[in-house]
């Protein structure tokens, strides 16, 4: 064996995309970290390939789960994609040990992206007909965001009208074609057909998350609590975690936009390619926010920001009194309304709030709405612990002067994608 294929084969066992040869290599630098990606296979010689998808996807920091049809389980087994996804891999439609955990629609939930890598033109035709037959049709049926699809097949097929015809009714319904290739295919003919190579794969996957419809806009996001001290011991917060709010940053990033985010205390990562502000306080938040809403286009208020902080805060940790007693008497006094203030400038940016309400949720938040003179609001019931504060997925109302929009329960990244979508689309309409 060659010493330069032995070293890359090595490279590739060890998922080292720096030097397996072909992949990666003086590619545009690109980064699917945190996404959620669920590749489906289908029955095709190009099914092995999905192997090295997965490791590739995987590279560059994205969360791989895996269905598989039943016809391409002949061509690649389910625990070899279970060993490189490190997830358990769903074959059928009504798999009592999966449903009642993760199925059809929990799955479609999850995902950021489905990407169909082999799609068949068997699939292909069942896509666009609208067949739900099995686990794979099922959830492209049921996913809110986007899917796209790579075929792979004889050039034969893939040149057939009737195959033609289902591809193009994809497209019109909004599904991303990802190929095929031209060159030499498995059974030794030539023509288009060929699954497109794994690495310009795995680079238009990632493009797939970079819309650029706010480009050249400066976006400010608060997000997550604040605290407000007490004693140097003792605050009081909230339970917001932080997560809508990044994962709007990272959604307005992927749209193009310089992004600004003014963060209470998490544990979340700073995103990347954001303009993080750490803050503890409203106070701090507010002052964060002032120094540079006047650069910002949108402006949305994610935090959780308290309303009130105690008057005075004790400069040593607060002591039970003489006789052991444990009550606490706090004198409160209102903190600044920072999205308020925002919305109230005569140079006001695009104003986006959010209400977290566990009760009567459209009336409080149409109330917001209009009493803080905002663009737009982001109603959801935090009072549902399946979409609660700390929660990787959430269910929204969105509410204009006059309209609303609901979007349901999906993963935060997928949310964060659609209100920028409608972001985006309002600052066109206001052009």
């Amino acid at each position: 064996m060659r010493s330069g294929c032995k070293a890359g084969i090595i490279a590739f066992l060890k998922g080292d995309a720096a030097t397996w040869p072909g992949i990666m290599m003086n590619k545009p630098l690109i980064s699917l970290k945190n996404r959620r990606i669920l590749l489906g296979i289908t029955g095709g010689i190009a099914a092995y390939k999905a192997a090295e998808l997965t490791r590739r996807l995987q590279d560059q920091g994205a969360d791989v789960r895996v269905i598989m049809t039943r016809s391409a389980t002949e061509f690649i087994t389910p625990l070899t994609m279970q060993a490189l996804s490190t997830h358990p891999v769903h074959l059928d439609l009504l798999n009592p040990d999966t449903e009642s955990v993760m199925g059809h629609i929990e799955l479609a939930r999850w995902a950021d992206l489905i990407l169909i890598a082999p799609a068949s033109a068997n699939f292909l035709a069942r896509f666009a007909s609208g067949q739900g037959d099995d686990l794979l049709t099922t959830v492209c049926l049921a996913a809110q965001c986007p899917v796209a699809v790579a075929p792979a097949m004889n050039q034969a097929m893939w040149s057939k009208p009737a195959t033609q015809t289902n591809s193009a009714t994809l497209v019109q319904r909004g599904v991303q074609i990802l190929g095929p290739e031209d060159g030499i295919q498995a059974c030794g003919e030539t023509g288009s057909g060929r699954l497109m190579a794994i690495d310009q794969l795995v680079v238009r996957v990632s493009e797939l998350f970079n819309t650029g419809r706010l480009q050249g806009k400066t976006v400010m996001i608060t997000a997550g609590p604040t605290r407000e001290a007490i004693d140097p011991v003792r605050y009081i917060s909230n339970h917001s975690s932080g997560k809508q709010g990044y994962a709007l940053a990272v959604a307005a990033a992927d749209a193009g936009a310089h992004v600004i985010l003014v963060s209470g205390p998490t544990n979340l990562t700073a995103p990347d390619r954001v303009e993080l502000i750490q803050v503890i306080s409203a106070q701090d938040m507010h002052a964060a926010v002032q120094a540079q809403i006047a650069s910002a286009d949108v402006f949305i208020g994610v935090a959780a920001v308290a309303d009130y902080r105690p008057k005075l805060v004790q400069q040593h940790k607060i002591k039970k009194d003489q006789n052991g007693q444990r009550s606490l008497t706090l004198e409160l006094v209102e903190n600044p309304d920072v999205i308020a203030e925002v919305a109230m400038r005569a140079d006001k940016p695009f104003t986006i709030g959010f209400a977290a309400e566990t009760e009567r949720v459209e009336t409080y938040a149409r109330k917001k709405l209009i009493d803080k003179k905002l663009d737009m609001i982001v109603a959801n019931n935090v009072g549902n612990t399946e979409i609660g504060f700390n929660s990787d997925v959430n269910a929204i109302t969105v509410y204009f002067q006059d309209r609303a929009i609901d979007l349901p329960k999906m993963s935060k990244r997928s949310l964060s994608e659609h209100l920028i979508e409608l972001i985006s689309q309002q600052l066109i309409e206001a052009l």
